[in-house]
């Protein structure tokens, strides 16, 4: 059974090589995620079809699913609950995954359903514009989770965009008491600036009452916080969560951890959080950001579990993200995130 167990959206994403000028004609806003419709969706492919503009690569997507995939290709036991349609597509994603050692459920497979898709723009500085056709993953509910999976589980990963599903949020909240009863650790990423900017009000349904952790972007975490230094930002978010992982592209990851809470009072407790900085990994050539916020949760999930130090797990992911940032596509294969990860115990900085 698996020890970490992730929810989330699945998206077939299919990602495409442009300049900026292409990309300025779609329309879409750079570095963003904007949901579509069918016909929109399909606009877009006829348009990128038509200026002769071919996908790369196709691969099962979604952020919390490139989470488990990266931890369970370094190891650990994973389950991802979804929402896929009874479609080839539905059937390549479930396989995809499953290949990968993730294990799945046909409780995520909905009949009738249309399994989502993801138009993933990337240019030449390495920077992901992503536009998504949820299909039937808009409709993820409690129905679709099998809650068994959880019986082993540490730790419990959503990923941000569940807080733009209204289906979700009934199932979002007994997941989270089914969590709280048991003892397992709930994991928040925000996924995307257009989370806070667009679905606040369901972030904070999901980051209610605390969680263990939360992983963010700088960006993510000054939207959220208002603060507008990356420490301060960091040592802010942890008024919901335990312990906050705010990566800053080429700059050092901030990791802040809420300081042990007195065991006679919580007011006599004078000790600091406690802040330390990651330096990312050397990257000699920029590709492509798709992704590796992802992976890099995903390997510092994967640390979390293993019970390496948070110094440890925050050099794994670097260094997994570092290799996802130099590769065509949101993933590396199982071989090359095993061999990152070497590298972060073997390397000095």
């Amino acid at each position: 059974m698996a020890n970490i167990v992730a929810i989330g959206n699945a998206l077939v994403d299919r990602e495409y090589r442009l300049n900026d000028t292409e990309l300025h004609n779609t329309g879409l806003t750079k570095g963003n995620m904007t949901l579509a419709s069918s016909a929109d969706q399909q606009t877009l492919l006829d348009r990128l079809a038509n200026v002769q503009l071919c996908p790369v690569k196709q691969a099962s997507g979604g952020s919390a699913a490139n989470t488990v995939y990266a931890a369970a290709c370094l190891g650990s036991d994973t389950f991802y609950a979804c929402r896929v349609g009874d479609d080839e597509a539905g059937q390549f994603y479930l396989a995809d995954l499953n290949a990968a050692g993730v294990a799945t459920s046909n409780q995520s497979i909905a009949l009738g359903g249309t399994t989502g898709s993801c138009v993933v723009l990337v240019t030449p500085d390495g920077e992901r514009t992503m536009q998504t056709h949820l299909g039937t993953s808009a409709e993820i509910g409690r129905d679709d989770i099998d809650f068994s999976q959880l019986s082993n589980a540490q730790w419990l990963y959503f990923e941000g965009y569940l807080a733009m599903s209204a289906t979700m949020q009934p199932a979002l909240a007994a997941l989270k008491d089914h969590a709280r009863a048991h003892n397992i650790k709930i994991v928040v990423s925000f996924a995307d600036p257009s989370v806070i900017k667009f679905a606040r009000e369901g972030l904070d349904a999901m980051l209610a009452g605390g969680v263990a952790a939360v992983f963010c972007n700088v960006e993510e975490a000054q939207l959220y916080t208002g603060k507008h230094n990356q420490a301060q930002a960091a040592e802010a978010l942890l008024a919901v969560a335990e312990l906050a992982v705010v990566t800053a592209g080429a700059q050092d990851t901030i990791i802040a951890c809420r300081a042990p809470t007195s065991h006679h009072s919580s007011h006599d407790n004078n000790t600091p959080n406690e802040l330390m900085s990651v330096p990312t990994a050397l990257v000699n050539e920029l590709i492509n950001t798709n992704g590796a916020g992802d992976s890099f949760a995903g390997a510092f999930l994967h640390g979390l579990a293993c019970g390496y130090d948070l110094t440890t797990c925050g050099k794994i992911a670097s260094a997994v993200a570092g290799e996802v940032v130099q590769t065509f596509g949101a993933r590396l294969t199982p071989e090359a995130y095993r061999h990152a990860m070497q590298r972060a115990f073997t390397e000095t900085p």
